[in-house]
């Protein structure tokens, strides 16, 4: 028997599971993450870089992203191989829509909050230094894949038949938060989440890129190009 569809396209399986999946994702997973290395860092009688930490942090949620999802990324790619132009030409339209608005959050940002720039951008910059080529694994390919997939594909596509509106709202501001959160525990400074703000607007363009183009790899290559200008500025 055929499995039914769920909103977005997504199967009933893929709903229930997914959103499991996000918010363990979203809430427990970061903050699991190190203790986790520092166990198996003891039982392997080693200390594991922290790099290398998470690329396999990362490789993990890639695994369970194309397991759980393989359904919708299989239609998505191939919704993408129908018609690769117009995806490849919104990734290209996105771009240079993401770095103008970004710019504009930033400095809206930076009127509410005695702090400059991106989080991201910092992370990045603080982690090729010391393993360049792993980096580039992780946030042009890994981190793109696994965000553009929970985000743009669980939650834009399964609320966008309700409302595209929601979808919009609901997306962005998920994806604003997952960035700025951990900062704010481990910090114990709310104000961290005033930085928010900086991510509307790159969550804006993403879901767009998706919903413009009916296809995941649209907003995966945006996302994938908009890290690897990030990568290619920190290492300048």
């Amino acid at each position: 028997m055929a499995k039914r569809k769920g909103a977005g396209g997504l199967s009933n399986l893929e709903r229930f599971g997914g959103t499991i999946f996000f918010v363990l994702y979203l809430l427990l997973l970061p903050l699991a993450a190190g203790p986790a290395l520092d166990l198996a860092g003891k039982l392997l009688g080693r200390r594991i870089p922290e790099t290398m930490g998470s690329a396999l942090y990362y490789y993990g949620l890639f695994a369970v992203t194309a397991v759980l999802f393989h359904r919708l990324l299989g239609k998505t790619t191939r919704r993408f191989l129908d018609s690769p132009g117009p995806a490849l030409k919104t990734a290209g339209i996105g771009i240079v829509a993401y770095y103008g608005l970004s710019e504009l959050a930033a400095r809206l940002g930076r009127l509410f909050v005695d702090r400059s720039g991106n989080l991201n951008d910092s992370a990045i910059s603080a982690q090729i230094g010391n393993a360049p080529h792993m980096t580039l694994l992780i946030v042009v390919f890994l981190a793109p894949f696994v965000e553009e997939t929970l985000f743009r594909g669980l939650v834009f596509g399964g609320l966008k038949e309700r409302s595209r509106l929601l979808a919009y709202a609901v997306s962005c501001a998920l994806f604003a938060l997952v960035h700025v959160w951990q900062f704010a525990v481990a910090d114990r400074d709310p104000a961290y989440f005033l930085l928010m703000v900086q991510y509307l607007i790159p969550g804006l363009t993403l879901a767009w890129a998706y919903d413009h183009s009916g296809t995941l790899w649209a907003s995966i290559a945006l996302h994938a190009g908009v890290n690897a200008l990030s990568v290619l500025a920190g290492m300048v």
